[in-house]
């Protein structure tokens, strides 16, 4: 009989554990396990896994020639429904795995049955997820330096534009226009990196661990690794049925690195603001308002923002998921999936509207370079000329802060004074240049190679694309 119902087919026929049972399950106990509209997108990595083992049945002689070239065949032609949109999923199929074996033998009939020998769905969903989330990750990586990309292009023509530093979001110090937009994709540098990091650790097949405890026929894991493309094996059968730290290494990468698209998108929004007006997000990257004819609202920033809440909260369930499991599968764990795909597919959204909305950007050269010289943001250098002229920093600090205080008393400041003023309240000064108190002189003077300056900020240029080249190698493409 069907689910209570439901009807919709589950006979012990269709399902891969139902042979030990009398009685079908109930519509929601199988409506609450059916997985497979969630795990349905993996169907490239199963096929590719179904392959694998195939050659593996033959190899040991669970397969003969024939059985194995009809199994291979049938695969093939799953293969070309799925790719040309005509697979058809029917309400029996319990999960991807199903689906397959299922369709399997409809095409080449009792010997699709045999594939199932030395399997179960506990190594499959554990091979089938790593390889998507290695593949996932390159992907992604290649997204990220899609933003990168336009941050360098950007800092590079605008790396000696004299800009106001922040922090507390008050202005503290000037910086320039590139050394700014750099330190995001210096940022965006680690995030490649812990992507990268993520699938290196997700590489490794697990095929041939069985349900937990191994396997009897003589199957050798290592086979599998080198017919999937896989770097490694997983060196315990029972961990690698019930690890899924892969997945949550990539969860972590991907919600810190929605953390730094955010604070990039928050800082767009900053500065298309009226209030600070430095720079205008192209129209393509902007919306307008239903009733306020006027406005130019940069929402891909916003959404930007908004979206990196949806993938902390899929490293949270993820974690969540996890915490109380005893070794070694529970079907907890079929809940491993939903975050991974949403972490994807919201990246994958993200990543080339951000780049797009970078690229898209227009600064105000004029409006920074009047910000940077405001909020009395040269305090620190007149400080560090008295130390170098041998005041001690503490006695510096205080004394230039009464300066400062007096300047806003009389509603100006420290940048008003001229130098004879300067060297009227601090006489050790006297000798000092007169151009303490020009932002772009300031910047110059910060010749670390960390630093603003704009030497500096080519040389990180350099060393950023440089380092993007080498490591991508051609290795951060998306797989054919």
């Amino acid at each position: 009989m069907s689910p209570a119902g439901s009807g919709e087919s589950a006979s012990a026929e269709g399902r891969l554990w139902g042979g030990r049972f009398t009685q079908e399950p109930h519509q929601a106990a199988w409506a609450l396990g059916r997985g497979v509209d969630v795990d349905r997108r993996l169907w490239r990595e199963d096929l590719a896994g179904s392959r694998a083992h195939a050659d593996e049945l033959h190899r040991i002689g669970v397969l003969d020639a024939g059985d194995h070239a009809a199994i291979r065949q049938g695969l093939d032609a799953i293969e070309a429904e799925f790719t040309g949109g005509a697979f058809v999923f029917l309400p029996g199929d319990e999960d991807l795995h199903t689906a397959i074996e299922r369709r399997l033998l409809e095409v080449c009939g009792e010997a699709g049955g045999r594939l199932r020998a030395g399997r179960s769905r506990n190594d499959q969903i554990a091979s089938d997820l790593r390889r998507h989330v290695v593949a996932a990750s390159r992907r992604l990586v290649a997204g990220v330096r899609a933003v990168q990309r336009a941050l360098a292009d950007q800092a590079e023509s605008t790396l000696d534009w004299i800009a106001p530093g922040y922090t507390h979001l008050q202005r503290a110090q000037p910086v320039t226009l590139g050394h700014h937009l750099l330190a995001h994709a210096w940022a965006l540098e680690r995030d490649t990196g812990r992507l990268r990091d993520a699938a290196g650790r997700a590489d490794a097949e697990p095929l041939g661990s069985g349900a937990l405890a191994g396997l009897t026929l003589d199957v050798d894991p290592a086979r599998y690794a080198v017919a999937l493309g896989v770097s490694d094996v997983t060196p315990n059968s029972m961990d690698a049925v019930a690890d899924r730290d892969f997945a949550v290494e990539f969860l972590s990468a991907c919600a810190l690195l929605g953390v730094h698209l955010s604070r990039l998108g928050e800082e767009i929004v900053l500065w298309s603001s009226t209030e600070f007006a430095w720079a205008r997000v192209g129209e393509a990257y902007s919306t307008g308002s239903s009733i306020m004819p006027q406005k130019r609202n940069p929402d891909v920033a916003e959404l930007v923002r908004g979206k990196t809440g949806r993938l902390i909260g899929d490293l949270v369930a993820l974690l969540v998921t996890l915490k109380g499991l005893p070794l070694t599968y529970n079907r907890d764990l079929q809940e491993d999936k939903p975050p991974v795909f949403d972490a994807i597919d919201t990246l994958d959204l993200v990543l080339p509207a951000m780049a797009g909305t970078v690229a898209s950007l227009r600064f105000d050269r004029e409006r920074l370079q009047t910000a940077a010289a405001g909020g009395s943001s040269l305090a620190t250098d007149v400080a560090e000329a008295l130390v170098r002229r041998g005041v001690p920093f503490r006695q510096a600090h205080e004394r230039v802060g009464a300066l400062v205080r007096d300047c806003e008393r009389r509603g100006a400041d420290l940048e008003d004074l001229d130098h004879a003023a300067v060297v009227a309240a601090l006489p050790e000064l006297a000798g000092v240049a007169g151009d303490l108190l020009d932002p772009a002189a300031a910047v110059a003077r910060r010749k670390a190679i960390s630093g603003p300056a704009a030497h500096a900020v080519r040389r990180q240029l350099a060393t950023l694309r440089r380092t993007a080249d080498h490591a991508s190698g051609g290795a951060d493409a998306p797989p054919e």
